[in-house]
């Protein structure tokens, strides 16, 4: 078997109602240099029998632990020297592996690329009061994470996710990349569909104080000590 330049990590608790979907769409890529990792972050629902209906599935089991702590698992699995996620309730396109990995072989200088996304709403669910429009392309909430992937040796240098975030774990970690110089480009096509459907973690219930002023102020924190060392 070639080696997969690309490892895709699927982690997922409790994830049975939309992930043969997600599942199907990763597998009907129009490329095959990919490998998926899929961690299952103690479910009790269906979502390991779904899941080992797909061939080549890399299935591991571990206590609920959060989603941060479940993509870092991935994250020390993958073989992939580029890596993406994707989460059970959301889709993609064809063409989203070989578009990001062609743009990270053409683009050595670019350690991270994303893709726009479309948000797709389940019948009967009204946007949540947060979801604005993006200032450039002008899609609802804009540039998600998840559409991203990552050469794989700059996200482990970075420390992966941090799993005391519950949420917004993955604006903690675009903080730290830009902190270690980490390029990051857009590629202005829509590379993920993203569902919300009312059940979504965080759909409703957001904290009062963003965690990002938490991670902004963890980088002020280590730029002031790294000034005390000099």
């Amino acid at each position: 078997m070639t080696t997969p330049l690309v490892t895709v990590v699927v982690a997922v608790h409790n994830g049975e109602r939309f992930l043969r979907p997600a599942l199907e769409s990763l597998y009907s890529q129009d490329y095959e240099r990919f490998e998926v990792v899929f961690v299952d972050d103690g479910s009790t629902d269906g979502s390991a029998e779904i899941a080992r209906t797909f061939p080549g599935i890399r299935y591991v089991y571990q206590e609920n632990q959060g989603l941060a702590a479940a993509r870092n698992t991935g994250l020390s699995l993958a073989e992939g020297e580029f890596l993406a996620y994707l989460d059970d309730d959301d889709l993609i396109p064809p063409h989203k592996l070989r578009r990001q990995a062609e743009y990270l072989v053409a683009n050595p200088d670019v350690g991270c690329v994303l893709g726009r996304q479309e948000i797709m709403l389940e019948p009967g669910v009204d946007p949540p009061d947060w979801l604005t429009r993006d200032r450039i392309f002008g899609d609802l909430d804009g540039i998600a994470f998840v559409s991203a992937m990552i050469r794989t040796e700059l996200l482990r240098a970075v420390g992966g996710f941090d799993p005391s975030y519950r949420f917004a774990e993955d604006r903690d970690l675009f903080v730290r990349l830009r902190e270690h110089g980490v390029g990051i480009a857009v590629i202005p096509e829509v590379l993920l569909f993203r569902r919300f459907h009312g059940g979504n973690m965080n759909f409703r219930l957001r904290p009062q104080k963003h965690p990002l002023l938490r991670s902004l102020k963890a980088k002020i924190d280590r730029e002031r000590a790294a000034g005390d060392d000099r």
